[in-house]
């Protein structure tokens, strides 16, 4: 059997069996039309110069929905491409243990979910899957509502109330009340000074008539 329909058949068999052992990152990416994804894959052991593999399932519908050999990172080689793979288009990077899928001026059919996989003896090891997204429009994020700041407001002496009629200052006060202190003392005085008329009047008469 040819080592890539070998490859595919184990991959259909054992994909579902998502390892802690190769870490993807990230779950799930959107990316625009014609700009370029990165995906990672971390080995959590020492792989000394074992191979990984890239593999893609495309998103239903489609009738091409196999895992399709992409490339894989060989220690002494490389990159090395799989058939029918645009050789510009991607690319595999190491950077210690992460492996990086490279892939430039995407487009929507390259939409669906890409796979880092290595072939020990005897089972194979996949990780979990990046899922790709190729749009398009990007949707737009929503601006969060700004909270207005209050105003400062500065301290402000109260308003003398209107007044209606006279001022009725402590002066004038003042003056009303002597004026009422002398009307009552003078008629005080009127009513003592009639008082004493009338007393002295009626000794008169009394004097008269003995």
């Amino acid at each position: 059997m040819r080592p890539r329909l070998w490859l595919l058949l184990a991959a259909q068999l054992a994909v579902v069996r998502g390892s802690s052992v190769l870490q993807q990152t990230p779950a799930y990416i959107q990316v625009q039309t014609n700009k370029m994804a990165m995906l990672s894959c971390e080995a959590k052991i020492s792989l000394g110069n074992m191979r990984i593999y890239w593999l893609r399932q495309r998103q239903a519908p489609s009738s091409d929905s196999h895992h399709e050999f992409l490339a894989l990172w060989d220690s002494t080689k490389g990159t090395v491409h799989g058939e029918e793979v645009a050789q510009e288009k991607i690319a595999v990077f190491r950077d210690a243990s992460r492996f990086i899928l490279n892939l430039t001026s995407v487009k929507p059919e390259d939409s669906g979910i890409y796979f880092c996989m290595i072939i020990g003896s005897p089972e194979l090891t996949f990780g979990k899957g990046t899922q790709l997204s190729v749009v398009d429009f990007l949707p737009t994020t929503a601006q969060p509502t700004k909270k207005s700041t209050p105003k400062k407001r500065g301290c402000r002496l109260p308003r003398p109330a209107t007044q209606k009629g006279p001022l009725c200052s402590p002066i004038t006060l003042g003056l009303l009340v002597a004026g009422v202190l002398v009307l009552l003392v003078s008629l005080g005085v009127a009513i003592h000074l009639y008082c004493r008329r009338r007393r002295a009047r009626l000794r008169f008469i009394k004097q008269f008539y003995k």
